[in-house]
Parts: C-alpha cells; sequence; structure tokens
C-alpha cells in the first residue's frame, strides 16, 4: 500500500470520526467527498467523478463501494480492506446497489449520516439516494462533520503543509524569473507549475490563476495566453502541492513602472493584511478576519474595488477547488483554532482604471500570533519593461 501517514495517524482520525458520530447519534456514515476518504484511510483518485461511496460505521467497520477501475486504486492507496464493485450495467444505478450492502451489513433501520455538500455527490444521484433510502433509514446531512475534522491539521499533515510551501515559493521564483516585457504566459505558467512538479509535488485542485493586463483583475482561471507588453500587469494567484496539501500564494507583478494606482493599492493591501494577521489567532473568528480587512479597504475608499470574502482554509484538496472550509466573510461565526491552515488574500481591482493589487500568503494559526508559511518577501514586485 502507498499510505502517504502512518496507521496510528489513521486511527487516530477514525477516532476522532466515532466520537463525533456518537455525539450526534449516528450509527453510520455515507462519505461521498473525495477529501474525507483521503484523509480517512489514504484512498487516493479522482474516480469520484462517478459514484462511490464510502460506509464508515460507529463500531469501527470501513466499506468501499466503488467501479472496477478504482478497485486496485483503493487497494493500492488506502488501507480499505473491505472493497466493493458496483457494476456498469443498463439502466440500473448504483444506488440500488448501495443500498443492498446498507442491507447485507445491516444497517437499514438505522440513523446515516450523509456527505451531501460535496462535489462527489451529484443533485440527481443525492436525489436518488434519498429516494431509495428515506423509507428504510433515518437520514441525516451530515457535511460538516469531516471537514471541521479536517480543518486541524495534526503534526503529520503540518510536515506535508510545510513542503508545500516550499514548493510554493519555488513556484514564484521561477515564475517572476521569466516575468519580462514580452514574455509569454505559457512559459510563465509552465515554469511555475513546472517547479511544483520538479519539486515532488502534484496537481493543484483548481487550476492557476493567470492574467495579465486587463486580465490581471479577474479572479479565475481563462483558456488564451497573451504576450506582456513594455508597461504591464500580471496577476499570479497559485498553490505549492504536496501530497494533495496546498499552500497559496498571490502576486500581482508591475512590468515597468508602476502607476500611482499601484502603489495606492499596493499600500492597501498590505495595510489590509497586517490587520488581518492582528485577529489570525485564537479568540477571533473568520468574520473578524473579514471585518478587519474589510475596514483597512474601506478607510481608504476602496469598497467598490474589493471583494466580499479575503481567505479561506487549506488542506488536501481534489479537484475542482483548493478552497476548504470556512471561509473569511462577514457574520461567518467559525472560530479560528491552533494548527489550521489559512490563506488570506487582499484583492483589489479596480475596473474603471484597469488596474489590478492582490497580495496574499498562507498561515499556520498557533497559540497566539500566526506563523507565515511563506519566506518570500512582501515588497512589491516589479520587473524591467
Amino acid at each position: 500500500m502507498a499510505l502517504h501517514f502512518s496507521e496510528d495517524e489513521f486511527a487516530a482520525r477514525f477516532d476522532k470520526l466515532k466520537e463525533r458520530m456518537t455525539d450526534e447519534k449516528l450509527d453510520a456514515m455515507l462519505l461521498f467527498a473525495q477529501e474525507s476518504m483521503y484523509w480517512l484511510t489514504g484512498y487516493d483518485s479522482f474516480g469520484f467523478c462517478f459514484f462511490q461511496c464510502l460506509v464508515v460505521t460507529a463500531d469501527g467497520r470501513k466499506v468501499l463501494l466503488t467501479r472496477s477501475a478504482d478497485q486496485r486504486q483503493a487497494r493500492h492507496t488506502s488501507n480499505i480492506a473491505d472493497i466493493r464493485v458496483w457494476v456498469d450495467r443498463g439502466e440500473t444505478s448504483p444506488v440500488g446497489q448501495l443500498k443492498d450492502l446498507l442491507f447485507e451489513m445491516d444497517l437499514l433501520g438505522c440513523r446515516l449520516g450523509i456527505e451531501f455538500d460535496t462535489h462527489g455527490l451529484t443533485a440527481g444521484i443525492g436525489r436518488a439516494l434519498e429516494d431509495a433510502l428515506r423509507s428504510f433509514a433515518d437520514l441525516v446531512d451530515a457535511s460538516s462533520i469531516v471537514p471541521r475534522l479536517r480543518a486541524i491539521k495534526s503534526p503529520a499533515e503540518i510536515v506535508f503543509v510545510r513542503q508545500a510551501a516550499r514548493l510554493a515559493d519555488a513556484a514564484y521564483e521561477a515564475g517572476l524569473a521569466e516575468i519580462r516585457s514580452g514574455a509569454d504566459e505559457g512559459r510563465i505558467l509552465a515554469a511555475m507549475q513546472g517547479a511544483v512538479f520538479e519539486g515532488g509535488g502534484d496537481y493543484p485542485g483548481n487550476a492557476f490563476i493567470i492574467g495579465s493586463g486587463r486580465d490581471a483583475l479577474l479572479c479565475r482561471y481563462k483558456s488564451g495566453r497573451r504576450t506582456l507588453a513594455e508597461r504591464d500587469q500580471i496577476t499570479l494567484e497559485f498553490a505549492g502541492v504536496y501530497r494533495h496539501y496546498h499552500v497559496a500564494l498571490m502576486r500581482t507583478v508591475i512590468v515597468g513602472e508602476p502607476t500611482p494606482r499601484h502603489v495606492e493599492m499596493y499600500e492597501a493591501a498590505v495595510a489590509a493584511l497586517a490587520a488581518v494577521e492582528e485577529r489570525l489567532r485564537p479568540g477571533w473568528t473568520f468574520g473578524d478576519l473579514f471585518d478587519a480587512h474589510a475596514k483597512a479597504m474601506d478607510d481608504r475608499n476602496l469598497l467598490p474595488h474589493r471583494l466580499n470574502a479575503c481567505g479561506y482554509s487549506l488542506g488536501a484538496r481534489f479537484a475542482p477547488s483548493w478552497m476548504d472550509w470556512p471561509m473569511a466573510y462577514r457574520g461567518n461565526a467559525a472560530p479560528i483554532e491552533p494548527n489550521m491552515v489559512v490563506f488570506m488574500h487582499m484583492i483589489l481591482a479596480d475596473s474603471g482604471s484597469e488596474t489590478a493589487m492582490t497580495l496574499g500568503r498562507t498561515y499556520l494559526t498557533t497559540e497566539a500570533a500566526p506563523e507565515c508559511l511563506s519566506a518570500l518577501p512582501l515588497d512589491l514586485a516589479v520587473k524591467s519593461g
């Protein structure tokens, strides 16, 4: 088996999950999130784009129902001993085969927690699941249980997080070396992603974001490449990824001379990030982080140009997104606790002047002040035209 963690580590995670299941009076859980399966067993696959379900019980059983293409994947990458295969045939739904498995495990009539809020369970399959089981079991939405456990990183996980941080720094330095007038975005992107792969890292949960000129104001990846002009701006949002653990960074790099608006927005981003750092510690909430960010921006008359969120937790994530629970937005009462990995991004986009400015980095929370995981300076990056 290609397990990235010790059996003791996995056992400790299962004990925490069983404790939560007892608290919620759950006899079993149906896990559909790939992140949950990976965290609990090591199972590593993108097979969640099809139907698969890990059944875990309060008395310690684990049974995976998956497709034949993932049977060997599960045996090679996880500690799951009992792996069942649902068969693709005609109009037959895998939900019926899951129901048969639950009957075999004597779980019909029990209280079942289900991970509904995940990309691993489509709305269509979710409806079919409820239709098939609602008369035979007490169904409970248990989507938040494993994400809340995953948000607090163990010492073994933090080792991987630190390696992901080193890869993120290496990716930025590789990309920065390519940025100049006449540079092609594709070459910059290749250098960044290549640095992660060469360092033993993985594909990210979502595509690296790269955009120059007007596209520097975007917050999502889009296809198409551009050549940098003599005076330009380029926004990079990316992550070092190691054993699926993500550490993200965000920067806007200026080519040629920065405009006064660039400098003004950069100074606001620095101030907002400093204000957030003061609250990124136990005793505050993720809503408090947003409020600190918003005040720093709004006091500089930048309300129309900022976003309505300023960061989120990171961890071992799978496509289509590396964003994890919880997120920093107004009124979010999720508490900040030690050993969380949190990416904070200060993003400003002035569409009127077509000026972009971003500044973001990832922190490990402690009992007191947060630890920045990146060794990079916060200086405004300027490359000659």
